[in-house]
């Protein structure tokens, strides 16, 4: 199967645009890839995102907001990322499980055993081969432009935020093999050498020889 990376981080911290630039990179190379996204990546996974994000929408429980995210994770497993792995087709996403663990489990306080086992039927277990951790101080997003139409993660209160950047903090060093923390104040240039550097070291020979 091909190589599987996913994105990971806090609001703002760049993660999507250096997801697209891995992926331009990777293209320019002469591998085969996609890139997609959690939640959303299926019709079903847009509707879902249009929920969990919505502000002034239903009033979403924890428990219920973790069951929407895998599903959505069910689907975009089922339909985009397995068919195309198995197709020796490199798969990037834009959030993955440990968004899970990050966000409803240090953020929100839901158990990781509950979160870890829900994620695992969810994904049927299956993981990222590499997760690029996007690592900014809560303080220096909140210093950053915002958006004017902030969603509902988004407008959680800055202790949420540092829990869910603790969280990846834990993570990334519980597993530093699997895991590559990138400073995300760092140039974007900088940023696409660091991780361009760690896959390509990972591509297969004939891919790695492109650049």
């Amino acid at each position: 199967m091909a190589l599987f990376v996913s994105f990971e981080g806090g609001e703002g911290c760049g993660k999507s645009t250096q997801a697209k630039a891995l992926r331009k990179r990777v293209s320019a190379a002469g591998i085969p890839v996609i890139l997609t996204h959690e939640p959303g990546g299926t019709p079903l996974g847009s509707r879902v995102r249009r929920l969990l994000k919505r502000v002034g929408g239903a009033d979403i429980s924890p428990l219920a907001e973790l069951l929407l995210v895998n599903a959505s994770r069910a689907q975009l497993v089922r339909d985009m990322v397995r068919p195309n792995l198995a197709r020796d087709i490199m798969v990037i996403c834009d959030r993955y499980t440990d968004s899970t663990v990050a966000y409803q489990g240090y953020g929100r306080g839901i158990g990781f055993e509950l979160i870890q086992d829900i994620n695992y039927v969810a994904t049927q277990s299956l993981l990222p081969d590499l997760v690029v951790l996007m690592d900014v101080p809560v303080e220096v997003w909140l210093a950053r432009k915002r958006p004017a139409r902030p969603d509902r993660f988004e407008l959680e209160d800055v202790s949420f935020h540092q829990r869910v950047r603790q969280g990846y903090l834990e993570l990334a060093s519980a597993d530093p093999q699997r895991w590559l923390m990138v400073d995300a104040t760092l140039p974007e240039g900088t940023i696409r050498s660091k991780v361009w550097q760690r896959v390509k070291g990972m591509l297969p020979q004939e891919g790695g020889e492109h650049l």
